[in-house]
């Protein structure tokens, strides 16, 4: 099991299609993202207008899916540019 200290967060560049579920988004981790969905990483994902995330993971024992939506507002995104996250906001 993965200690909630040490776990890996990685931000997906794209958003993706919010009807995917656990067996959708580990797909796009490991056929588009290019990425071990089993590792213990967990992955975040966003919707177009940047108003939900959804959050999978496996925590050793199973996959796990958080997921949250604003009811007003957007989540602050970082700029991408050729698929490549540049810097966190401030």
């Amino acid at each position: 099991m993965v200690s909630p200290n040490s776990m890996r967060i990685l931000v997906a560049s794209k958003p993706v299609d919010f009807r995917k579920g656990h067996d959708g988004l580990a797909t796009v981790i490991q056929n588009e993202l290019g990425r071990d969905p089993y590792s213990g990483v967990a992955y975040v994902f966003r919707t177009k207008r940047s108003d939900r995330i959804k959050v999978p993971w496996f925590d050793g024992t199973g996959r796990v899916l958080a997921c949250k939506r604003l009811e007003q507002g957007r989540f602050v995104w970082p700029a991408v540019r050729n698929g490549v996250i540049l810097s966190m906001p401030k």
